[in-house]
């Protein structure tokens, strides 16, 4: 279990955990990883660019057809918390640059998560257990 569902508290998940959800021939335990912690946590953030992120690669791999990706879309927006992404959020992406030295894509990500309100962000991508001490005013 996630400590984010121990805790109840809202979780940011990038997309490679959500491809490791729906595509377990990658990975068998990253798959049953992943499935563990979303189906954990109660209150689940995304953002527009894990979405078009994890939307991407089920096209790139023909595991969905047209009709299955917009019920997907969808799903995304009625059982989770998707966030937008506009010029604050932007502007606060390039200061975690600045301060923590992390990419592009991913500053993008942890602002996003930042919005929504998340404590936990899970990521194959970055630092393992990486504490991140950042408020921002939205």
């Amino acid at each position: 279990m996630s400590i984010a569902a121990s805790s109840g508290q809202p979780a940011f998940f990038d997309s490679n955990v959500w491809l490791y959800a729906f595509i377990d021939s990658q990975d068998p335990r990253k798959a049953q990883i992943a499935t563990t912690y979303i189906r954990s946590t109660s209150r689940i953030v995304v953002s527009v660019q894990v979405l078009n992120e994890v939307c991407a690669n089920i096209i790139k791999h023909s595991l969905m057809d047209e009709s299955a990706i917009r019920t997907l879309i969808d799903t995304f927006y009625v059982r989770y918390t998707v966030v937008d992404y506009d010029r604050a959020l932007f502007r606060d992406a390039s200061t975690l640059r600045e301060e923590l030295h992390v990419s592009y894509w991913d500053s993008l990500i942890i602002a996003a998560a930042l919005v929504g309100g998340c404590p936990f962000l899970y990521s194959e991508d970055m630092q393992d257990g990486r504490a991140i001490a950042l408020k921002f005013e939205y």
